[in-house]
């Protein structure tokens, strides 16, 4: 027998609490930079409570193809990435007037 969202009642493999969490979030994605000058696109404003950030973080060091971590709230990837990362989290479900890009290009 498979587990009941607690949040919609329907089975967990039907639950539709994650895809409407997704667009209701207030995504800021900016560049920092670290020690030794290293650069890190940061993604702050999903709620950890609502959207897996572990599982969100791995699709996304995959796709980008660097290192990165998960913790407190925020996804913190290795290298500048903010040409694309608007595409992916679009394409991973997340509204694009909810995604705000800060910071330069360079």
């Amino acid at each position: 027998m498979s587990e009941i969202c607690n949040t919609c009642g329907l089975p967990k493999d039907l639950c539709v609490c994650e895809t409407i969490a997704k667009e209701s979030q207030q995504i800021t994605v900016k560049l920092i930079k670290k020690k030794f000058g290293k650069k890190y696109t940061l993604i702050e404003g999903i709620n950890q409570y609502e959207i897996d950030l572990k599982d969100l973080a791995k699709k996304l060091k995959n796709k980008f193809a660097c290192g990165g971590t998960s913790k407190e709230g925020y996804v913190e990837l290795q290298g500048n990435h903010l040409k694309q990362i608007k595409e992916e989290l679009v394409s991973l479900g997340f509204a694009p007037n909810t995604i705000n890009v800060k910071g330069s290009n360079k």
